[in-house]
């Protein structure tokens, strides 16, 4: 069963600026551009039924597009042996109205809301055991601010585990309010 998860796609006017950040911190492994993406909701393994039900859900989303910025970075954990390094987005009303019905949506065919609380963020690399400290790039880049990018629709991704790291696929896209119909991928 394929393992999926909602989330925005990044135009190349923010991967690049993000891939550029990258440098040498004790066992990081810097997320790739194909791996570069904004997660409004994980949901796992699902089956075909689930999968159907999932692109119904995202379907004709009421939210009308809006842009949304890059904006300073951070980590989950300590700084000093975190479990991983992010950028962070503004604080958009807008991002948060879409998740907010993407988890509405969800709830009504079988999902139930998260658990944690939704905190927007870039991955920028992952750690294992022996992470070095990221407390120098917080600081470093705690002014980082890119252009802003419009957000028209949100992606479908698959997720398949290689050695490498995880492959992102996205197998469908939905438009926002007023956005362009939907491209289905994959």
């Amino acid at each position: 069963m394929p393992r999926v998860f909602i989330g925005l796609e990044l135009p190349e006017t923010v991967k690049r600026p993000l891939l550029d950040l990258r440098q040498r911190i004790a066992g990081a492994r810097w997320q790739s551009a194909g791996q570069l993406h904004l997660t409004l909701r994980f949901i796992g393994a699902v089956d075909g039924q689930q999968l159907a039900l999932l692109r119904a859900a995202l379907a004709g989303l009421p939210v009308a597009p809006f842009d949304l910025v890059v904006s300073r970075t951070g980590s989950f954990g300590n700084p000093e042996h975190p479990r991983n390094l992010w950028a962070g987005v503004a604080a958009e009303p807008a991002l948060m109205t879409l998740h907010d019905e993407i988890s509405g949506r969800l709830a009504m065919v079988g999902w139930p809301a998260e658990a944690r609380r939704f905190r927007p963020h870039i991955t920028l690399a992952r750690f294992g055991r022996e992470a070095g400290s990221v407390a120098g790039f917080i600081e470093q880049h705690r002014g980082l601010a890119l252009e802003p990018f419009m957000v028209d629709r949100v992606s479908l991704f698959e997720s398949t585990q290689t050695p490498e790291g995880s492959c992102y696929t996205v197998i469908g896209r939905f438009p926002l309010a007023g956005g362009l119909p939907e491209d289905s991928a994959g």
